[in-house]
């Protein structure tokens, strides 16, 4: 079973500055995020793991993980995440700031939008879509 790591997206202040951002890294080559310390859970991440990057308070976006390269600099060995250039919007869900990364199991992870989209494309009952800041908003409330 995979499992996925929760990362805070320091300085971004939204999914489209995070896709513009990494837009312009990939030009020099694949994406890779630099992590002080590898992931003990290595195994589990590698096995269809994504990076959840936390933007504003909330999680809003997954890539991804392709692999795990071991990185060096002055400070010794560092960890890097090399991550798909698919950077794909997910539900909005609450997430407190922290430091550094934390795991997130496969069943509290949120879902992707494209899903939601086309469950409602399929759900012909619907009256209306609530916008995602405002579905944020009522989960946090603890009303959905």
């Amino acid at each position: 079973m995979s499992v996925h790591l929760l990362i805070v997206s320091v300085g971004i202040t939204s999914v489209d500055q995070l896709r513009a951002n990494q837009s312009r890294r990939l030009i020099a080559g694949p994406l890779c995020h630099v992590t002080k310390q590898r992931p003990t859970r290595e195994d589990e991440l590698l096995d269809g793991g994504s990076v959840y990057w936390i933007i504003k308070g909330h999680i809003a976006a997954r890539q991804r993980v392709l692999g795990l390269e071991r990185l060096y600099d002055t400070e010794g060995e560092k960890c890097g995440l090399m991550l798909d250039s698919e950077l794909i919007e997910t539900e909005l869900f609450p997430r407190a700031p922290h430091q550094g990364w934390r795991y997130l199991e496969a069943d509290d992870a949120p879902r992707d939008l494209r899903d939601i989209v086309e469950e409602s494309k399929s759900d012909d009952d619907s009256e209306g879509e609530l916008s995602e800041e405002m579905a944020a908003e009522l989960r946090s409330l603890g009303l959905i």
